[in-house]
């Protein structure tokens, strides 16, 4: 009854033998594949993704059976030249990732462009993303677009740097963060942008779906609240700064950053003198948010 429905609703759009299909795949619950994916899925003449046996899993539950060729992150430069083999062939090969649409955050863009560069025909066939399924529950009334970031870098300087261009970004932004590193960003965004607002998505489409949307001040006590709320894979969306939050005066988001790490081994007024060295930022300004800093963490002294 499945292929039935996929069948009519697709059957009559054009197919193009020797193209690659770039199909998006569910994020969690199965029920959000399309009509489109199943019956091109259904007509390909092989699969390539990221994880075969999450490839063969999903097959399965559709009933379909297809040759399966492993690429992802760490194979994709070699592994597309197979799949463009069979491509010059006359096939038809769609690429999935894990979960989610393909060349967002996940392994896809490298094939997708030596596919394009050789000639091929490229097809997307789009569906559940993620990024957009948080956006679209965020509420984020100021923005207008957005900036998607995925996943920092996972620690030294490649982190700080990239999480000092996120904090001086002062429209919507989206990210990526794993379950292990969430307390850590909650802590970092909290210190720095406390008033900003916060849409953290954990667990999109699933059983334990949860949303939420704080000021980043109250994100890390939500989250400590409850240990099962550390579990899963999350999406933030940091919502747009309104106007009056970005004013010339204000203090940039990345002289929060330096300043709130200076904090963290030196005393209050040297790591103000050393954060407004660094950054060029007012003093006074930094001064003051590093006693707001200091009265929020403990609120005796």
């Amino acid at each position: 009854m499945l292929h039935a429905a996929a069948l009519a609703a697709t059957g009559h759009q054009r197919f193009v033998a020797g193209a690659l299909y770039v199909v998006a795949t569910p994020i969690g619950n199965l029920a959000d594949i399309t009509l489109r994916a199943i019956h091109l899925l259904s007509r390909v003449d092989a699969v390539a993704c990221e994880d075969t046996r999450m490839a063969a899993q999903l097959l399965g539950h559709l009933g379909l059976h297809k040759p399966l060729l492993a690429l992802h992150a760490h194979n994709e430069q070699g592994a597309s030249a197979a799949v463009l083999a069979r491509l010059a062939q006359g096939q038809a090969v769609a690429y999935i990732s894990d979960a989610g649409t393909p060349a967002v955050s996940d392994p896809g863009a490298v094939l997708v462009a030596q596919a394009a560069a050789a000639g091929f025909t490229v097809v997307p066939v789009p569906g559940a993303s993620s990024a957009l399924a948080a956006l679209c529950v965020a509420g984020d009334t100021a923005g207008a677009g957005f900036r998607f970031v995925g996943f920092l870098p996972a620690k030294g300087g490649d982190r700080r740097t990239a999480l000092g261009a996120v904090l001086t970004d002062a429209g919507t932004q989206v990210l990526f963060e794993a379950p292990h590193r969430i307390a850590e960003l909650l802590a970092e965004l909290a210190a720095a942008q406390p008033a900003r607002r916060v849409t953290l998505a954990r667990e999109l489409t699933k059983q334990f779906e949860t949303i939420v949307s704080l000021p980043a001040s109250g994100l890390p006590a939500w989250l400590a609240a409850d240990a099962n709320r550390s579990r899963g894979e999350f999406v933030l969306v940091l919502h747009a700064l309104p106007v009056a939050a970005v004013a010339e005066d204000a203090v940039p988001g990345a002289a929060l950053h330096v300043l709130h790490v200076l904090l963290r081994d030196l005393p209050l007024k040297q790591a103000v003198a050393l954060a407004a060295e660094i950054s060029g930022a007012p003093r006074k300004a930094l001064y003051q948010q590093a006693l707001a800093e200091r009265d929020a963490a403990d609120p005796q002294a």
